[in-house]
């Protein structure tokens, strides 16, 4: 008896389309799995139309596509320690980023997020690049929206404060907060070292609104949640460090507490109007669990 080599076998199955069809009402159509299965298979990024990776549900299929499902619950498109595909469609992706990773190039050694994706479109043969739209710190976790194409970025850019409606970051903070909830503003300004100091009254900088409240608290630290009414640089490990309370492990504007042994700040909520379809999207990852073990 010949047995088969597994790593030999198709990972896929193969359907032609017969009559043009939004891709997920075709699925739940033509394949026996359960609503879930399916609607989780798209979202892994286990389709392909015409040997391409599709995520969005309402794709328009054509008579003739060829539709491929894979037989596995992962799809082996993507790997990286550092970053996480948590949605895409044709104009931008949206990614988890870890620790450690820079969000652009800045040097030829250093992993990068658009480098970690644009070898990701190159594999899977998609005829785009990275754009970034905005950065996170390289020790700073969370979600960020990258464009696929120039006319995405800037459309993002152009208007990035009335698309971007709820931006929040959650983080862990030296001692203990002693109001619940409030806001902090202030001009913020670089020196030449590139320390970015505040001012409470316009030194020529920027004017930054932070809003706080805690979802946490010990005697020595707080778990706070912080909503950006303006993007700048640094904007919360600065206005921490103003309140008394900087972020732990931060290096630059922290007092040394580095309980974690990173810097503890995450982008944990990113709500957007879609740049070309208009639709809101909502994405909102877990508090870090190591963030969440210190309060318990």
């Amino acid at each position: 008896m010949i047995r088969k080599n597994p790593y030999k076998e198709e990972k896929y199955k193969h359907y032609r389309v017969a009559e043009p069809a939004p891709l997920l009402e075709w699925l739940l159509a033509n394949l026996t799995e359960s609503k879930s299965k399916v609607k989780a298979t798209l979202q892994n990024r286990g389709i392909k139309v015409n040997s391409k990776c599709v995520t969005q549900f309402d794709y328009q299929l054509k008579a003739g596509d060829k539709v491929s499902v894979s037989k596995s619950k992962k799809n082996d498109q993507f790997h990286s320690r550092y970053v996480k595909i948590v949605y895409e469609d044709r104009f931008l992706v949206v990614v988890e980023k870890n620790v450690g990773i820079l969000s652009m190039a800045a040097g030829h050694t250093s992993p990068n997020v658009k480098k970690v994706l644009d070898d990701y479109f190159h594999k899977t043969r998609q005829k785009c690049t990275a754009h970034v739209v905005h950065r996170l710190d390289r020790d700073t976790s969370g979600l960020m929206i990258y464009a696929k194409d120039m006319q995405t970025e800037q459309l993002l850019e152009r208007d990035w404060h009335n698309i971007v409606y709820d931006r929040r970051y959650v983080a862990v903070v030296s001692g203990e907060m002693e109001d619940d909830e409030g806001t902090i503003a202030n001009w913020l300004k670089d020196n030449k070292s590139y320390v970015t100091y505040s001012s409470p009254v316009d030194n020529g900088g920027r004017y930054a609104v932070t809003h706080f409240r805690v979802l946490d608290r010990t005697v020595s630290h707080s778990l706070v949640e912080y909503r950006l009414e303006t993007g700048r640089k640094n904007q919360i490990r600065v206005h921490s460090a103003d309140m008394g309370h900087p972020v732990c492990g931060d290096i630059k504007y922290g007092n040394g507490d580095d309980p974690l042994h990173r810097l503890c700040l995450h982008a944990y909520v990113l709500c957007f109007y879609h740049p070309v379809t208009h639709q809101r999207m909502e994405f909102e990852t877990p508090v870090p669990t190591n963030f969440r073990h210190l309060f318990k």
